[in-house]
This record gives C-alpha cells, structure tokens and sequence, in this order.
C-alpha cells in the first residue's frame, strides 16, 4: 500500500477528463452519467462540474449531497491496468455568476451555447471525503 497526497491526487484527477458520477435515485438505487471535470480540479480534492439545473441529477443532490466519482486512467504500458480513482463526497450546487465564470472552460460552450451565462445551469461542487485509489498493484487512501 502506497501513501499519495491529496495533491499527487488531484493531479492525477485533473489529467482523467470523463468519469463517471453517482448519485442516490429517488427510489434508493445508485444512478451515475459520464460527466467531463474539464480538468478543474482543486488542490484540496474539489472537483467541478456543471450541468443544467432542472435535471434528474440535481434533484438527486437535492435529496442526498453524498455523491461518488470514478475515474479511470488510460492503460499503462505491456498491459498493466490503468490507474482507477473512486472519490466519495458531498456535493454543493452553486447558482453563483462569478463562480460559473471563475470555473468555466470554453470547451463547455459545445454543450452551454451562451457560456457562463446560459440560462438553467448550475454549478456542482463536489468536496471529497475519502478517496481511494489503484494503481497497477499499489493502492492507498486519502481521507479528508
């Protein structure tokens, strides 16, 4: 078992754009959707996303913030697995203008036609609690 900081992490976790994130469904189940962090991640484990405000997935949050992310590496070299990251955390919806504008990524315009100032998005925070992780045959944790 290996010991990585929570900065080693969040570079790590900043180089994997898509992964997968979950939520409690209204009937109990897990849901997750592929979601793009647009490599914002902090330093201190937050991850950001946005989405539109009227979905599914927010009405999720809204009844249980405890989300997971999973994220997956490309393949290492002579077929060694890939680098696997699972987060688990609380999720924060933020309607603020400055925030969707200090996290933007022009990259986002595909989806959010007027940028930052498309009406019906929102922004998700997702502040790690745990995070654990796989790397070929290393492994380790990092609780916040």
């Amino acid at each position: 078992m290996s010991t990585w900081t929570l900065q080693e992490l969040a570079k790590k976790m900043a180089d994997i754009d898509y992964l997968m994130f979950s939520t409690r469904a209204e009937n109990g189940q897990l849901a997750a959707r592929p979601m793009s962090n647009n490599e914002d991640v902090d330093y201190d484990g937050s991850s950001w996303f946005f989405t539109w405000a009227d979905s599914r997935m927010i009405d999720d949050i809204r009844r249980d913030a405890a989300v997971g992310l999973s994220f997956q590496g490309k393949a290492h070299l002579f077929g060694a697995p890939p680098l696997f990251i699972s987060v688990e955390g609380n999720a924060e919806l933020i309607t603020d203008q400055a925030a969707f504008k200090e996290h933007w990524d022009d990259s986002m315009d595909r989806w959010f036609k007027q940028g930052p100032a498309t009406p019906g998005i929102i922004l998700i925070k997702v502040k790690a609690n745990r995070i654990h992780y796989w790397d070929g045959e290393d492994e380790g944790e990092v609780t916040l």
